[in-house]
């Protein structure tokens, strides 16, 4: 039986290197793992709208409710990729999933509000769009400005230039993505959560307590 980890957590939270780090480090154990990365840009419709969104080249306003749907979208164009991924490997290592939508479209609107678009997020993906739930969702919890330095040192993203995407550039956001996270993993919105500090603390670190949360 696949066993689905979602590792989450804001914009330069180290989640790309940590989702490598834990597929190679099972693989070296003998287990079959992959990483399937969200948004997927270069491959779904959603995943190239949003990337002009986050690129600032949309040139209107989306709406938290419109933005959640274009991330599950992506999603749900990318389910039979995802299918296929739980039917070939043990282990399937999701580089964001249906927790950052929660997380950060939650982030755009009133706090009061907050709680109602989380579910409202959780049910469409997972029960309309019928994705599949995450096994274990885990957080990095990393500080909003040790984040924002390695998102500097990023390398050349697909969908643009600029040193900050939209969400990246957005401090405040960035910080109540934070609380959101940390919200959602007291509450166990979605399933079972288990929270990891990030960076500054070593990859290695880090992978090292993912992979024993597997064990």
């Amino acid at each position: 039986m696949t066993f689905l980890v979602a590792i989450e957590g804001g914009d330069g939270a180290g989640k790309a290197t940590a989702a490598a780090g834990v597929a190679d480090a099972l693989r070296a154990v003998g287990r079959s793992a992959t990483v399937v990365s969200f948004p997927r840009y270069a491959e779904t419709i959603g995943g190239q709208v949003l990337g002009d969104f986050l690129a600032g080249r949309l040139g209107r306003e989306v709406s938290p409710r419109a933005a959640a749907v274009l991330y599950a979208l992506d999603r749900l164009e990318s389910r039979d990729h995802l299918l296929a991924a739980r039917a070939a490997h043990e282990v399937v290592i999701l580089d964001r999933y249906v927790a950052s939508n929660m997380a950060y479209q939650a982030a755009k609107v009133p706090a009061d509000e907050a709680r109602g678009l989380m579910d409202w997020t959780l049910a469409l993906e997972l029960d309309q769009f019928a994705l599949p739930a995450a096994d274990l969702t885990v957080y990095l919890d990393t500080p909003v400005e040790v984040a924002r330095a390695l998102i500097a040192r990023k390398r050349r993203r697909s969908y643009t230039d600029r040193t900050y995407d939209e969400h990246e550039a957005d401090l405040a956001l960035q910080s109540r993505v934070r609380d959101n996270y940390a919200a959602m993993a007291a509450a166990g919105l979605g399933g079972r959560w288990a929270t990891v500090a990030g960076p500054p603390r070593s990859p290695a670190a880090i992978v090292g307590e993912i992979v024993s949360l597997l064990r």
